[in-house]
């Protein structure tokens, strides 16, 4: 017999302002309590230290989630020259330190410039990415090194925001899977001095923005006064429009809602399409050209009450 899942069916995504200090997993778990939701997920953790946007999905919403971690970024960081610690940011040991040159703004953009575009990045010991089943941080903390071959990342923007005594602040959009605490750590090596994350913030993530979230104090404090959280979530399909929207009826809507491809005589649509019925978003599709049609084929679909 299957365990029954405890909590209600709570459908949709919030976007949270997440606080320094804390987990992401923490995060979740206290917003799910919050909302009484039996199934929940967040779309990219962020290290404690770090704050800013965190999109949790709720219910149908997560099986959108893989597409949400595999999205762009951007964040704005901090780097602290002249130090170097063992997990690339402030929360680890001291591990070497050097003077910092006398850099001019020019200096330090003709660094910059060497790291936007498409770069290999060596992913920190620190981070979560797994070997034979284990996260890397894991190792590190046995004193393992585990040789991490270089991925390709793309740096769609690095911008220099300001420059003070032994630290400097950046703005960074970039593609999944970038390390912004290697970049920062490549940066300080570049510029001969060393460096490490004294500061992050993320400011996008899935499309979403600081403006889109909210801190969980608004949340507990909204519980305290009886209130209904619902009104917060944003629909699943928010996280899709990047993808253009069809929609459906009939037979064919039928068909796609029974998961079973259908043929359509549009030439023009071609990869991932959001489907929508006569009245709601039913899911995600992906069309495939095919002799002079279109195959369009179910991917993920959601439950709704006002498909058809």
């Amino acid at each position: 017999m299957s365990r029954r899942r405890k909590g209600r069916n709570v459908n949709g995504i919030l976007v949270i302002d997440k606080p320094q200090g804390v987990t992401s997993n923490g995060i979740l778990q206290q917003v799910k309590r919050l909302f009484g939701a039996a199934k929940a997920g967040h779309t990219g953790a962020l290290d404690p230290l770090a704050t800013g946007v965190l999109p949790l999905c709720f219910g149908e919403a997560t099986k959108f989630s893989q597409m949400m971690l595999d999205s762009d970024k951007a964040y704005i960081t901090t780097a602290t020259l002249g130090v170097r610690t063992e997990t690339g940011d402030s929360e680890g040991n001291v591990v070497d330190e050097r003077p910092v040159p006398s850099f001019s703004e020019d200096d330090i953009e003709t660094v910059l410039a060497r790291f936007r575009g498409p770069i290999e990045q060596v992913p920190s010991m620190y981070s979560a990415l797994k070997h034979k089943g284990r996260p890397l941080y894991e190792y590190a903390r046995e004193g393992i090194e585990v040789e991490r071959p270089a991925r390709p990342v793309t740096i769609h923007e690095l911008k220099l925001l300001a420059v003070r005594d032994h630290e400097i602040d950046l703005a960074v959009a970039c593609t999944k899977g970038t390390y912004v605490r290697s970049l920062v750590e490549d940066i300080g090596e570049a510029l001969g001095c060393g460096a490490h994350v004294s500061a992050l913030r993320r400011t996008m993530a899935s499309g979403y923005t600081l403006t889109d979230a909210r801190p969980v104090d608004e949340l507990e404090a909204m519980r305290e006064r009886g209130e209904s959280l619902d009104g917060l979530l944003l629909p699943p399909e928010s996280a899709l429009t990047m993808f253009p929207e069809h929609r459906l009826s009939g037979t064919s809507l039928v068909s796609i809602l029974n998961g079973q491809p259908v043929r359509m005589s549009d030439q023009s649509l071609e990869g991932f399409v959001r489907l929508y019925g006569n009245e709601d978003f039913v899911g995600l599709a992906e069309a495939i050209p095919e002799g002079g049609e279109t195959r369009l084929v179910p991917r993920r679909l959601v439950k709704s009450g006002n498909a058809v």
